[in-house]
């Protein structure tokens, strides 16, 4: 329904939010469930064997908004954002990449200029997953132009309804449909020094720092849907007959079968590895991506082969296998290319 609906209904939003899945990994102190990396892999990897719309928002929600606040944040911020981060009050979004900047993130065009006791921010943000309803962005922009690209940017928390910020174009997706992204325009935004997440000009390696942990929560959601694959391939093969008998007798589908089955149980073992390791504070970025790089391509492998198994009822909305086909295909995209 929310693929269809290219939206996901404020209930589900609220029901999350009773569940604490929105402050999975915060303290209780915060109102959050004080959980960690590992409960938030396993979380992920079920909500998207269901739906990976839902799955991105909360990998967002937690891992780029949630997480880089508890490291970085004064104890000012972390007391006025983290309950209602918690509580899913104030859902997420984090706004890094523009039309000049993808991969190489460093190359923004954003800027926030200095003015007395106050930045203002300009520029034009793309890609932002829950912008359409966010009750806070993570926003990074230029702060100095005169050094190399990497050392002069910043980051800033900047509430939802700041005026000057407006949500713009809403992108037509292949893929998690349910999910927003959108543009995010920026036309003389104003926040106080206290929006500053970490130290002026020194926000890129909290990005980048950030961004490993990302990769994990899109690592899980990549197992998530390579698992329904799984499933669907599985139910499907025993209950579709050829040649008189059930065609997961045959050993061409039951090939199929173990090597997805081999190749997820991999992905999970990769990804609960890096999860583990950044829940014990050690450095995580050849393990997240190593995870992210196998998950994704494991993902759209066992996408391919269960619309294979399919046949061309797969090719249609008879089955959910069509929608896990194109929810797969982004997880090799964002969050960190498998090309990067």
């Amino acid at each position: 329904q929310h693929d269809r609906d290219e939206t996901i209904s404020d209930d589900v939003y609220r029901q999350l939010g009773e569940l604490g899945f929105w402050g999975l990994t915060l303290p209780e102190e915060y109102g959050g469930a004080g959980m960690g990396n590992v409960a938030l892999a396993v979380v992920l990897e079920e909500i998207n064997r269901a739906c990976a719309s839902t799955g991105v928002a909360i990998s967002v929600h937690n891992s780029l908004l949630c997480a880089p606040q508890m490291k970085f944040g004064t104890d000012a911020q972390k007391q006025f954002w983290l309950p209602n981060l918690a509580s899913g009050e104030a859902i997420g979004a984090y706004s890094l990449s523009e039309a000049g900047s993808g991969s190489d993130a460093a190359a923004l065009a954003a800027t926030a200029t200095r003015d007395g006791d106050e930045w203002v921010l300009n520029g034009t943000k793309l890609w932002v997953t829950s912008g359409d309803r966010a009750g806070l962005f993570l926003i990074y922009v230029r702060t100095n132009p005169d050094v190399p690209k990497a050392k002069g940017i910043s980051a800033f928390l900047v509430p939802g309804g700041a005026p000057g910020l407006t949500v713009g174009k809403h992108e037509m997706k292949t893929g998690i449909r349910g999910s927003a992204t959108v543009e995010i325009v920026l036309d003389g935004v104003r926040v106080g020094a206290d929006a500053v997440l970490g130290e002026v000009d020194r926000g890129f390696p909290i990005a980048m720092d950030t961004l490993a942990g990302g990769r994990i929560g899109i690592a899980s959601q990549a197992v998530g849907i390579g698992q329904a694959c799984l499933d669907a391939s599985i139910k499907y093969a025993m209950e579709r007959e050829q040649f008189g008998k059930p065609i997961g007798y045959f050993q061409a589908i039951q090939h199929k079968i173990a090597d997805m089955s081999a190749r997820l149980e991999a992905s999970r073992l990769l990804v609960r590895k890096a999860a583990w390791m950044r829940d014990r504070g050690m450095e995580v970025n050849r393990q997240s991506s190593e995870a992210k790089l196998l998950a994704s391509r494991t993902a759209n492998f066992c996408a391919d082969e269960t619309l294979q198994i399919h046949g061309g009822a797969g090719y249609t909305d008879h089955f959910h296998v069509e929608r896990l086909f194109r929810d797969a295909r982004i997880t090799e995209i964002y969050e960190g290319a498998t090309d990067i």
